[in-house]
Formats: structure tokens, sequence, C-alpha cells
């Protein structure tokens, strides 16, 4: 078989479904024993570290995309990059939209997202 390079590996990731990639991550929990999600946790704390240091990044999280969920997912679509059915997850249940940017930019988005109905917190 041959070997995939990351940008192979990452080229496919983007082609896939949100139910594709968990099944990807349910077969590497299931072959490797690994567990991607205890990663980017075991991650958070350094991220956390930095930010005490003087850094001015900020984590988006979309708490609730209210009551024009269209508008929300256009402009999750357009702001990320995600593909529609992505986009529409994201909407649907939640999570962080963008992790670890400026404060100015996250500003930015967060008045977007609101300006559209959806409730955001900045971490």
């Amino acid at each position: 078989m041959a070997k995939l390079t990351k940008e192979d590996f990452i080229s496919a990731l983007k082609e896939m479904t949100i139910l594709e990639v968990k099944e990807l991550v349910d077969g590497m929990k299931e072959e490797f024993g690994v567990d991607p999600s205890a990663v980017a946790v075991a991650a958070a704390p350094v991220a956390g570290a930095q930010e005490d240091a003087g850094s001015a990044s900020k984590t988006v999280v979309l708490k609730n995309a209210g009551g024009n969920k269209i508008a929300v997912i256009k402009l999750l679509k357009e702001i990320t990059g995600l593909g529609l059915v992505e986009a529409k997850a994201l909407a649907d249940n939640g999570g962080n939209i963008k992790e670890n940017v400026p404060s100015d930019e996250a500003n930015q988005i967060k008045a977007q997202l609101e300006e559209a109905g959806a409730e955001i917190e900045l971490a």
C-alpha cells in the first residue's frame, strides 16, 4: 500500500462528511487505541497558558444559532470555509467556530454572527 502524504490525507478529510470523519476517528480508536479528542483536550491547557502569558487570542464559540439559522449557516460557511453539511451541523449543535484568533478578529466574527441572530461567546 502506498504511503499517504499529509497533504493527501488532509485533502481527503476535506471531502468527507462529518459522519465519515466520525467513523474514521472511531476506526483510529479501535485500531490504534488512540483517541484524537483526548489529544485536543490535553492541548487546551497549553493554549490557555499562552493566553495568560499576554497573548490576546480568543476562541469564538457558537452557543445558539437563533431564529435565523439559514443566515447563520451561510456566515459559518464564509467564516470557517466549511461545507454546507458541516456548517449546518455546527449551527445545530454549537461549538467552536474559530480558535486562537486575535481579539479584534474574534470581536468582528462575534458581531457578524450576532447580527444574524446567533448567540456567541468569546473564550
